[in-house]
């Protein structure tokens, strides 16, 4: 495992991306735990820390200026839920391939106030019933989930499913009981699949980006 120091984070490329955003490479270093990104300056637009093996997501110091945040192919099982007062411009998270596994995981993402684009697949959270409309209930600022973009429709029938406490607090708790009941199969934990979103799933959340600030602008 490495260390994720400043020294790493200089010495690590970082570039102008397709849609001509700051990137700070960090993939593939065998990276534990977030950690020294203050060294950054708050420099970068986009960060990319997947095929690490992060469990966590916190720590991050106060970026104002990350948009893009790319993590996949990590070994993700938990979320500070005060992420959104660290990364408070963040707009797109790709967290596929993770361990996320209860649907009460994902509501520390309801603090990040302008979240819109959001990648969960290949989490064992997707399985669960209803997990999409959840989804779409937590996060009201969501426009784009799973690289599928939200519908009326879809937000409409999450208000009408979780319009009560109880009906939001049964969800979770029927996510955890199924997870108890899965049976221990041989497989190795401590090595996940590798499986990433496309370049081309890459390049269509940055440029879901670059749409973004286009509407601002001319908003």
């Amino acid at each position: 495992m490495v260390k994720l120091t400043a020294d790493l984070i200089w010495k690590s490329p970082h570039f102008f991306n397709a849609v001509k955003e700051r990137e700070l490479d960090l993939r593939g270093n065998k990276i534990p735990v977030i950690e020294n990104l203050g060294a950054t300056e708050d420099q970068f637009d986009t960060i990319d820390l997947s095929d690490n093996e992060i469990v966590k997501l916190e720590n991050f110091p106060y970026l104002n200026r990350l948009g893009t945040l790319l993590i996949n192919n990590n070994r993700i099982t938990r979320i500070n839920p005060n992420l959104g007062e660290f990364l408070p411009k963040l707009h797109s998270l790709v967290l596929t391939n993770n361990r996320l596994v209860n649907l009460v995981e994902i509501d520390p993402l309801a603090s990040i106030p302008k979240l819109q684009y959001l990648s969960l697949l290949d989490n064992n959270i997707t399985k669960k019933p209803n997990y999409r409309l959840y989804v779409i209930h937590k996060l009201n600022s969501l426009r784009v989930l799973d690289f599928i973009k939200i519908k009326a429709k879809e937000r409409a029938e999450a208000a009408a499913l979780f319009s009560s406490k109880e009906a939001e607090e049964e969800a979770k708790k029927v996510s955890h009981e199924e997870v108890k009941k899965v049976p221990e199969t041989a497989e190795n934990p401590e090595t996940p699949k590798v499986v990433a979103p496309t370049q081309e799933q890459i390049l269509a959340i940055k440029e879901l980006g670059v749409e973004r600030g286009e509407t601002l602008e001319t908003g």
